[in-house]
């Protein structure tokens, strides 16, 4: 599969350290953010990677180069004004000719790819969304989901959700090509606001699987201490 890891946000909330580099290059156990996920990826046999990048682009561009030192090909697509993390897809349309991951780049992440990848073929799904647990709803995108894992309904950082319910977006897809079709090409989209909700309406098959492993979004302070100086799962 190809992957789109979305690099491209700011980091307000982890200033002063990202007042000069991007919140996806910090440095976890002494390489930065995104080294961790192209390993990762690179364990599944990804080697064509496209990253968004807007803010300081240059220092993605060279602490990773186009890839080689992880035997992949990487592409850059900058975005002057940002786009969305669906719009970022939607602007490398003609390279995603084949189901294809998204991930966060704030992602400090060792998951199961392959069992969300096996998962998603055995639905047939158009898209199947990573799940995970979460005691704050109104920071997530939040879903319910029916028995077979069919998605219900998903609401990005609903005001009120049921207490019981604790299913939230992970922030690692696998797409089919065709949903990029229905993202539009002149404005700003994004998958949880836009997309999600539009194939809900639609009922189109979007289904969500829980994840295996390590999946941490480096997003505050507070976590970001925990996890700097690294993780024992990032190499199991």
């Amino acid at each position: 599969m190809k992957v789109m890891i979305l690099a491209a946000g700011v980091g307000s909330r982890l200033r002063p350290l990202t007042d000069t580099i991007p919140k996806p290059m910090l440095p976890i156990g002494g390489e930065p953010l995104l080294v961790h996920t192209l390993r990762w990826l690179k364990r599944y046999g990804v080697t064509d990677i496209a990253l968004n990048v807007h803010y300081l682009p240059e220092v993605v561009r060279e602490a990773l180069g186009d890839g080689r030192a992880w035997g992949l090909h990487l592409r850059y697509s900058y975005e002057r004004e940002l786009l969305g993390t669906a719009g970022a897809v939607k602007r490398l349309a003609a390279f995603f000719d084949e189901p294809f991951v998204v991930v966060y780049g704030d992602l400090l992440v060792n998951i199961d790819l392959a069992a969300l990848a096996a998962f998603h073929r055995e639905r047939a799904a158009l898209v199947t969304i990573g799940l995970k647990y979460t005691d704050d709803p109104a920071s997530q995108g939040m879903i319910e989901l029916g028995a077979d894992g069919k998605v219900l309904r998903f609401v990005e950082k609903p005001q009120a959700w049921p207490a019981n319910q604790h299913t939230a977006n992970a922030g690692v897809y696998i797409v089919e090509p065709a949903v990029i079709e229905r993202i539009p090409s002149n404005y700003t989209s994004d998958w949880g606001h836009d997309i999600f909700p539009q194939l809900l309406r639609e009922d189109l098959p979007v289904f969500g699987r829980p994840v295996d492993g390590l999946l941490v979004d480096i997003g505050t302070h507070a976590v970001y201490e925990r996890f700097k100086d690294g993780d024992p799962r990032l190499n199991q």
